[in-house]
């Protein structure tokens, strides 16, 4: 009999989280993600994300990619590529950052750990190998090793993860500032644990070698029982990463190796992102086109909306009338926020109109027929969601 499978190079690889994760998975929900399975949702993406925001949730992010960047001039490579200043990020830290092409069209948002003087990791969402090795031309005693598969990496988020986190034996966790990465025995090896996530909640990313997986899901769910812990996937984290106004590639940006239209791409001033241009450091990579940006203004700006009504403006455009005569922007994400109860999306707007009057013409059905309606938008400066209990320290106990 002849067992080969003639698409063993097209199957989905499984996370070092998989035997417990689909076992959980009762809706049998997954789509792909950097060419592994991957969970859209588990039981139901509404009760998932009411977890991260009330309890909290375990979020597979070990097909995010990550690159170990080491050697002498390592830190000075990432300061060339990168547009924030590497050299001010503290050791045992993480960085979140931006690069762009030398047209100042970002290529990509992601973290940079620094774990040494001469050792730094870079994880972002989609594989950036090409980009790596064009960066580091010219660049001498720099080493740069995709270290993808050599760490399985949960995100632990929701207001009870410092509970459960310090239930789990991780004495010291609740000292962890933002960004702040602390190491803990585990087994043998050692669990790296960093101050971060995507939710705008107070939450922890657990990082082990693969090996120790299941025996650090074990202990996390045995240790979060009491408090709510269960799996999330995509569906819920969209909706919380939008309620905190995080950007998402293929929404809010396109990534612009992979864009073919001109200009639609995004830049850092575009999606708000300034503030990880520094124009004080040495020549980095699209300097040159961010300062003629920065000094006449972006074309676009991202902006958070609140609009009027309960129904999400999915694809809408934005107009500066309520007629809807003149378009002026266009809808990237929208939702029903449940924890701020109001109407929220974040759109790509002409930067000279912001000040004027902005309108969403929002298209949506009800009982299989087809409705429209205008609604008022108002900007918003804040996230929607920035609870306090996301930067303190220690965190408040649940």
């Amino acid at each position: 009999m002849n067992t080969t499978d003639s698409f063993a190079g097209e199957r989905l690889k499984l996370s070092p989280f998989h035997p417990r994760q689909s076992a959980l998975n009762i809706r049998d929900a997954w789509g792909a993600w950097n060419g592994y399975k991957f969970a859209d949702c588990y039981y139901d993406a509404e009760y998932e994300y009411f977890c991260i925001r009330n309890t909290c949730g375990t979020y597979d992010i070990c097909p995010m990619q990550k690159y170990e960047i080491s050697g002498r001039n390592a830190e000075a490579m990432l300061n060339r590529m990168v547009t924030r200043d590497v050299q001010k990020i503290k050791l045992n830290t993480v960085a979140y950052c931006v690069w762009c092409t030398d047209e100042g069209r970002m290529i990509d948002d992601g973290t940079i750990f620094k774990l040494s003087s001469d050792k730094f990791m870079l994880t972002c969402g989609s594989p950036c190998s090409d980009w790596l090795e064009k960066s580091v031309f010219g660049f001498e005693h720099v080493s740069i090793k995709d270290v993808t598969e050599e760490f399985a990496a949960l995100s632990l988020q929701g207001p009870t993860s410092c509970a459960v986190l310090k239930k789990m034996g991780l004495d010291g966790i609740d000292t962890a500032k933002r960004f702040e990465i602390k190491q803990f025995p585990f087994h043998g090896a050692t669990l790296m644990v960093s101050r971060t996530g995507f939710t705008g909640d107070l939450g922890y990313e657990l990082w082990i070698q693969p090996t120790l997986a299941l025996e650090l899901w074990d202990e996390l769910y045995a240790a979060g029982e009491d408090y709510g812990i269960q799996p999330y996937g995509e569906t819920a984290t969209n909706m919380a990463r939008l309620e905190a106004a995080f950007i998402m590639p293929a929404m809010e940006f396109n990534e612009a190796l992979r864009t073919v239209h001109f200009e639609h791409d995004q830049t850092p001033f575009e999606l708000n992102l300034g503030w990880l241009v520094d124009f004080k450091k040495p020549h980095f990579s699209g300097r040159n086109a961010l300062l003629r940006e920065k000094q006449r203004g972006s074309l676009y700006t991202l902006t958070k909306l609140d609009i009027e009504g309960n129904k999400p403006a999915v694809g809408s455009y934005i107009y500066q009338n309520r007629r809807c005569t003149r378009e002026i922007g266009y809808v990237t994400s929208a939702m029903w926020s449940p924890a701020v109860k109001a109407n929220i999306a974040l759109a790509m707007i002409k930067t000279k109109h912001l000040k004027g009057e902005l309108w969403a013409e929002i298209y949506y059905e009800k009982e299989l027929r087809q409705y429209s309606r205008v609604a008022r938008c108002r900007r918003k400066q804040k996230p929607f969601w920035a609870p306090a209990r996301a930067n303190a320290t220690p965190p408040p106990d649940n």
